[in-house]
């Protein structure tokens, strides 16, 4: 993206959707590849089963937007192991 000023720096803190970009703590990307590998493997899993389970729900005559509501509390809800809490 660009502006008249020059290039925008994408945000340090959002994830590539492709799995190419994942910041740290501290702001600084992670660089080890097979962190990297072992990350979009475990995002490409995970976007598998998510699919799979929206498609169930849908053909089980789910509602789409109360279905996504719902993915998204479990999300917010996840608990972070390093401090026990979302």
């Amino acid at each position: 993206m660009t502006t008249g000023a020059g290039p925008v720096a994408a945000d340090p803190a959002i994830v590539d959707p492709d799995g190419n970009h994942w910041p740290r703590t501290d702001g600084s990307a992670v660089d080890c590849r097979e962190k990297l590998r072992q990350l979009r493997e475990n995002q490409a899993d995970l976007t598998q089963c998510l699919q799979d389970y929206f498609e169930d729900a849908i053909l089980m005559d789910v509602d789409a937007e109360a279905l996504r509501r719902l993915l998204h509390g479990m999300v917010d809800r996840l608990r972070d192991p390093r401090h026990g809490r979302a």
